[in-house]
């Protein structure tokens, strides 16, 4: 397992959190695969708009990174996944309600908040109906790029300053030029950060225009034997 690098100063979108969910249910809960589907619920839902938000079990079989996360047997993770729903439900975190289609009964789940239980009545009067309702895909995916990762498979291990630098070059550098960086460092097989800094000062200090690759060769006699040499042991 690699460690957590740390938050990202790029994050784009924040999970709003109850507190209520801190103090009344978290200390509650006692699974879990009960823990994980509160989360994701309350992350998955707030990517979606529209004064009417849930969430079905097929969403949760279709995030293929999810359900690994619950277990690596994907018959045990569904039954991880529907315990978790049951005690959700139980424990008043979830509200269930659903309809009869021409096939079976589809289980919606709606936060227990005055959205949600407002969102249940409207249903049940039928006020509205699932198939009116567009949700947008939402699924777990890592952000790209992922700098550190991207280290680690391509230079070496990730030490806490190697961290901290990335950090840094993450606030000052766009992730495309790291990204690019770490890749001419790899085809000249020079896997040192200081390298790979180098390149990157040089491209903010003189310009950065996509030109200074065109041919390989040149790139290895440029970045071998010019300023970047200093930086090469042999």
């Amino acid at each position: 397992m690699s460690p957590f690098v740390g938050f990202s100063k790029k994050t784009n979108h924040l999970t709003s959190i109850p507190s209520q969910f801190f103090s009344e249910l978290l200390p509650e809960i006692d699974s879990l695969e009960e823990l994980k589907i509160c989360l994701y619920v309350m992350w998955y839902l707030s990517h979606q708009e529209g004064p009417v938000q849930f969430i079905t079990k097929q969403v949760f079989l279709e995030d293929v990174r999810f359900m690994k996360g619950l277990d690596k047997d994907p018959k045990q993770a569904q039954k991880e996944l529907e315990n978790g729903l049951e005690r959700a439900v139980q424990r008043g975190f979830l509200l269930k309600a659903g309809t009869t289609g021409p096939e079976e009964f589809e289980a919606l789940y709606f936060l227990n908040s005055s959205r949600g239980r407002g969102a249940v009545e409207a249903l049940q009067k039928g006020e509205w109906t699932p198939e009116e309702i567009h949700c947008a895909p939402v699924r777990l995916e890592l952000e790209k790029p992922n700098i550190f990762r991207l280290y680690e498979e391509n230079i070496g291990p990730l030490t806490p300053l190697i961290a901290d630098a990335l950090r840094d070059a993450e606030t000052t550098y766009t992730a495309a030029w790291i990204e690019e960086a770490i890749q001419i460092a790899v085809e000249n097989n020079v896997r040192r950060w200081r390298y790979i800094e180098a390149i990157l000062k040089s491209w903010q200090k003189e310009g950065r225009n996509g030109t200074d690759r065109r041919d390989p060769e040149e790139d290895h006699r440029r970045y071998f034997e010019g300023k970047y040499s200093e930086y090469i042991e042999y």
